[in-house]
């Protein structure tokens, strides 16, 4: 056998450690952020629907981590985005209303004057993982902002549909009348459409680490059944006992009881089936093993409108919907799923937006940005089997009327109590949400030491974040 010389075997060591080094040196985690607009906490059956079918992100839930306590920044959508992309609360950004808001100049109060778009200021996750090598993909609602504030102003190489509007323009079939977004074949569908965007991108970007965020503008009105599976849920609904519309009263409005929109029914499952499509393409790539999915909404689901509108779905037990801030306006959907993440585990720890910017950076390996994101907390123990994160409060402020009959109000909630005050009303409601999820029993009379405890909180958090609050409507005011 013939021997190496002490050269060339020092070479063949060398070649060795260096491929050790290779193997041992794991790639930055992927990210795909799933951000859908307007699904309701009880919309997938992972959280208890029956009528509904969600076969595919049921599967990322029993591959990653359920949360049931999650909660959406705000009851309506551009603030919990703005949450999202900068990790502050929505006060703190001055964007507190869905862009631009309703503003009523008729009724008692007038809410307060916040920004129609993102600061560029800020610093959001999308620029700060594109500074550290990740190629960053946006496809779908953007909604903070017009010309010169959009998705590629903020950090996003690509943009595909987001702009200024928060429902899309032409509706779900091409044309899309969208000026981000190129019309497709006739008879395309808008989810479809931007799934296959987003696949396009993991082809052409896989090698290097990602950040995609796919903002689907579904289930958000107008609700317009997809045409090629509506027919499987009217079939579905004539076979049901309980396949009309039931309702029950919420203040000036009403909620919607039950789940009985074939057409909604047909969106989600449409929504789905490209979470299916989007998670194959992974694996056939052999990026599923590296990349972080996070799937979640940006609000409550609409199931509380005035009383002649039927809203498309149904949150129950949760009280009201989108809109407001019971409930069923704020608590939304989170399935985390990825490498070293906890397989088919619930957590039930209150986490919120904000808490996305700090955890993405923990699981990039990458140094936090305390300044940036500063309300939010990294939640990656809660990932990994443990069951704190060491916050005990979180608030909403949502100071603007809604057309889901909601006036201007806010709420905190510390450990199991919450307390909402309604600034138009000029009352406070508290409640037990361990005992009492659907904020049905108002404890303020009974408790009045936890009332005024929550109030000092919730006063604390809005003076901090420099909340603006609704004036009396005065003659003579604008």
């Amino acid at each position: 056998m013939r021997r190496l010389g002490p050269i060339r075997l020092w070479s063949v060591l060398i070649i060795l450690a260096c491929l050790s080094c290779q193997k041992d040196t794991k790639s930055p985690p992927n990210f795909i952020f799933i951000l859908v607009d307007d699904l309701g906490w009880r919309d997938l059956g992972c959280y208890g629907s029956t009528f509904y079918e969600t076969e595919n992100i049921d599967r990322l839930a029993e591959e990653g981590v359920l949360f049931t306590n999650a909660y959406a920044a705000s009851p309506v959508c551009s603030p919990t985005r703005a949450a999202i992309m900068t990790g502050k609360y929505p006060s703190r950004v001055d964007i507190t209303d869905w862009i631009p808001g309703l503003d009523p100049k008729d009724r008692k109060l007038l809410g307060p004057q916040d920004q129609d778009q993102l600061a560029l200021e800020e610093t959001t996750i999308a620029e700060y993982l594109k500074r550290n090598g990740y190629n960053t993909f946006f496809g779908g609602k953007w909604h903070l902002g017009s010309e010169g504030f959009f998705p590629e102003d903020q950090g996003f190489d690509i943009n595909m549909g987001g702009h200024e509007k928060g429902s899309p323009p032409g509706g779900y079939y091409t044309p899309y009348k969208n000026p981000k977004l190129s019309d497709g074949p006739e008879g395309e569908y808008l989810t479809d459409r931007l799934t296959d965007e987003s696949i396009k991108f993991l082809q052409e970007n896989g090698d290097d680490p990602f950040f995609l965020f796919l903002s689907f503008y579904t289930v958000h009105t107008p609700i317009q059944a997809n045409k090629e599976h509506v027919g499987k849920f009217e079939t579905k609904l004539k076979g049901m006992s309980d396949n009309t519309v039931r309702k029950l009263p919420e203040h000036d409005g009403s909620t919607v009881r039950n789940q009985v929109n074939a057409d909604y029914a047909s969106m989600v499952y449409s929504l789905d089936l490209n979470i299916g499509r989007l998670m194959d393409e992974l694996e056939q790539m052999g990026l599923r093993e590296n990349t972080v999915v996070i799937f979640t909404s940006d609000n409550g689901g609409l199931s509380t409108l005035p009383e002649n509108w039927n809203p498309p779905t149904t949150v129950l037990p949760l009280r009201a919907g989108k809109g407001w801030c019971y409930e069923g306006g704020i608590r939304v959907p989170l399935i985390i799923n990825g490498p070293g993440i906890q397989k088919s585990t619930k957590n039930d720890v209150p986490v919120i937006s904000m808490d996305f910017y700090p955890t993405i950076l923990e699981l990039a390996g990458l140094p936090e940005l305390p300044d940036q994101h500063l309300d939010g907390l990294n939640i990656t123990p809660l990932l990994t089997g443990q069951n704190k994160i060491g916050r005990s409060t979180l608030f909403w402020h949502f100071p603007h009327y809604h057309g889901s009959t909601w006036t201007p109000g806010s709420a905190v909630r510390m450990g199991d109590w919450k307390l909402i005050r309604f600034y138009d009303k000029e009352k406070t409601e508290l409640f037990n949400l361990k005992e009492d999820m659907g904020e049905r029993n108002d404890l303020s009379a009974t408790h009045p030491n936890m009332v005024k405890d929550l109030e000092a909180k919730l006063d604390s958090l809005l003076f901090d974040t420099g909340s603006k609050f609704p004036v009396v409507n005065e003659p003579g005011s604008d």
